[in-house]
């Protein structure tokens, strides 16, 4: 098995230029390898495994076994990913696998440039997890891997933030979620950790008298509140949605008016108190946390994939669904203004670009790639489609500082990422080289009308999002 379940892109700018890295004493080490051990070897034939194959679905693999993959993990050769086999250290604390010091080549290599875009991978090698952060230059055209991250369960969605509780300077990080109920945050900027910075959640431990704290099932999105940065929310495949405040660790509001697993949700882009929620039970739900009341909902025509605010007009989301549609909803109406069936299979994928009005692109389970015009908001016009060579379409993401620029992640064992560049196409620089591009809703409102939008109460069974602008079954697919 080789697949990509997540990816994002990381603004220009935002890294560090020199990334520290995470220096290690044997001992130290050590440590953390005997404490982590237990973590990264796979679990085999849990209950939650139990569980989430009672729905199982095929992603573009055949049948026949061809190759005998269900056993690959009993053979005595395992290749997989583990610190546990691989640190070695002799009695002086000098590891004998290293011989020489890395060359200057290297060092240029770990330098991030202000032009650099990094690209979030999530990656599954056989039983192993890997974050791979590789940096993105499109005037040099270069693309490599500038790290990687030993994840200890199947990353599931990845959500890019810049709030960080310890330092009152924006970070670069990003949370994880997976098939745990743990959410993991990484920084981004440190190189060769073995540990995240923090983590959002825990177990119960009756031996040590801990009680659970957050999920109880795995993590199937996230979303990051770009205006109040020191909250994020989370969908479970538990039936919940959670609200973190990001300063204490803990979650503040829990939505429990679901009845399937949520498996995407998105912050309004510039009123921020409103969650749009899409769930397996096929609705799409508005909640306005302020007052944790549901201020609409809709009936999707499948189990709901994804949701998407229209950045360029907020009265507008879409939603994709696990039978190929795509749907077009004014919140101020009660029901969809279009719908059309864009895929054969679940559409996982839906993405508005970065700063091109009206310019969506959708990616399926099917295989296909879809460009769409959407600019009049009465119906949608295909522009250009493809059949990859990706395997099963899982996960697609816009560059935030290119419009016509997008990564794709699938299930192919030997090629299964990709990076577009839409203005290739002929159809596609044809119909939007014209078309004038604009700043998504997000960018427009300044630092300090951010920092004061937003308050969460002293009562941490509730958070209240504040505003002073008046006008106010993932999991299945991949066992």
């Amino acid at each position: 098995m080789s697949i990509i379940p997540c990816t994002s892109w990381v603004k220009k700018g935002v890294a560090s230029a020199n990334p520290a890295k995470i220096q290690l004493t044997p001992k130290e080490l050590n440590r953390i390898i005997k404490h982590k051990q237990p973590e990264l070897i796979l679990p085999v034939g849990n209950d939650s495994d139990k569980k989430h194959n009672k729905k199982k679905r095929e992603v573009g693999s055949s049948e026949i076994d061809e190759y005998n993959f269900d056993k690959y993990d009993d053979e005595s050769g395992n290749i997989h990913c583990n610190i546990g086999n691989i640190a070695s250290f002799e009695e002086d604390g000098i590891d004998p696998f290293i011989t020489e010091e890395d060359d200057d080549s290297e060092k240029d290599d770990d330098i991030i440039k202000s032009n650099d875009n990094l690209v979030l991978i999530g990656r599954v090698e056989g039983g192993g997890s890997i974050l791979e952060v590789f940096v993105y230059n499109q005037d040099e055209d270069s693309f490599y891997c500038h790290h990687d991250i030993l994840l200890p369960s199947f990353p599931l969605c990845i959500e890019w933030l810049d709030f960080d509780p310890s330092d009152s300077k924006p970070g670069n990080l990003c949370a994880i979620g997976d098939m745990t109920s743990i959410i993991q945050i990484w920084d981004l900027d440190l190189m060769d950790s073995l540990e995240p910075v923090y983590k959002l959640g825990r177990k119960s431990n009756k031996k040590r008298s801990q009680s659970y704290v957050g999920h109880r099932d795995a993590v199937l999105d996230l979303a990051w509140n770009k205006n109040y940065t020191h909250v994020l929310a989370s969908a479970s495949a538990d039936h919940t949605v959670l609200l973190w405040d990001l300063e204490i660790g803990v979650p503040a509001n829990k939505f429990t008016s679901f009845e399937e697993e949520i498996q995407s949700l998105k912050w309004h882009p510039n009123e921020s108190h409103y969650l749009l929620t899409g769930c397996a039970d096929t609705l799409v739900r508005l909640f306005d946390c302020r007052y944790e009341t549901i201020v609409q909902s809709w009936d999707a025509l499948g189990e709901v994939e994804k949701v998407l605010w229209n950045s360029f007009d907020s009265n507008y989301c879409l939603v994709s669904t696990s039978n190929g549609y795509i749907q077009y909803i004014d919140i101020r109406e009660d029901k969809s203004i279009w719908d059309v069936q864009a895929h054969t299979k679940e559409v996982i994928g839906l993405s508005l670009s970065s700063s091109c009005p009206g310019l969506l692109v959708t990616s399926a389970n099917d295989g296909v790639i879809k460009v769409w015009d959407i600019i009049n908001n009465k119906e949608p016009r295909s522009i250009w489609e493809k059949k990859t060579n990706l395997g099963a379409l899982l996960c697609l993401a816009p560059n935030p500082d290119n419009p016509f620029v997008f990564a794709v992640g699938g299930d192919n064992k030997s090629h299964n990422y990709k990076i577009f560049d839409l203005l290739q196409i002929p159809e596609v620089r044809e119909r939007f080289r014209e078309r004038k591009l604009q700043n998504n809703i997000n960018d427009t409102r300044t630092q300090e009308e951010k920092e004061g939008m937003m308050d969460v109460t002293e009562d941490k069974n509730s958070t209240i999002l504040h505003t002073t602008n008046t006008a106010s079954k993932r999991t299945e697919r991949y066992k």
